[in-house]
């Protein structure tokens, strides 16, 4: 069966308009709720890190990056998390990265961790094989990134490829400065 020009395109623009209609689309500021602690407290499930705990990160501005090493848009958003971490580095701010793969492929450890390298990625980066953290955190999308306060409560999250000097990364830094001064 052939799918014409016209239902191809018929079936982007719906699926496009679906997602603008979402409500976890784009940015989206949150009632503040207590970030659930990190699901993996295995040491084989960290990279660039012990294990860590939410509780720890306290006193902390902490952004999430929820990715997956085979999302163009998550590799090509690194840019800009790199250029953020740098930006913010002397200040109460951290990224953690949560690795929930969306590909049979990409549950092994090992490919992961040549990936974190080959990305240059230095922050602690938490392996979500069993997607108990994507579930805990209400992700639906990759990358997904959400911001905690210093209390620990989850505060913003956004979604999407995101590039320095874009609209969303403008956001997210007026966010994350924000909240650093709480």
């Amino acid at each position: 069966m052939k799918t014409s020009a016209f239902t191809t395109t018929l079936c982007l623009l719906l699926c496009t308009a679906s997602l603008g209609l979402d409500s976890n689309a784009g940015s989206k500021q949150l009632q503040p709720r207590t970030a659930p602690e990190f699901t993996h407290q295995e040491s084989g499930n960290w990279i660039n890190s012990p294990p860590l705990s939410v509780k720890q990160l306290r006193g902390k501005v902490v952004m999430l990056d929820f990715w997956t090493f085979d999302c163009w848009n998550c590799y090509r958003s690194f840019s800009w998390l790199n250029t953020l971490e740098d930006r913010f580095h002397d200040q109460a701010f951290a990224v953690i990265g949560i690795h929930t793969p969306e590909f049979e492929h990409e549950r092994k450890i090992s490919r992961v961790r040549s990936k974190v390298e080959g990305f240059g990625l230095g922050h602690p980066v938490m392996i979500d094989n069993d997607f108990s953290y994507w579930n805990a955190m209400q992700a639906r999308y990759w990358p997904s990134f959400f911001l905690i306060d210093k209390k620990g409560s989850i505060r913003a999250s956004f979604v999407g490829e995101t590039h320095s000097g874009d609209a969303q990364a403008n956001e997210i830094e007026h966010e994350i400065e924000k909240l650093l001064k709480e």
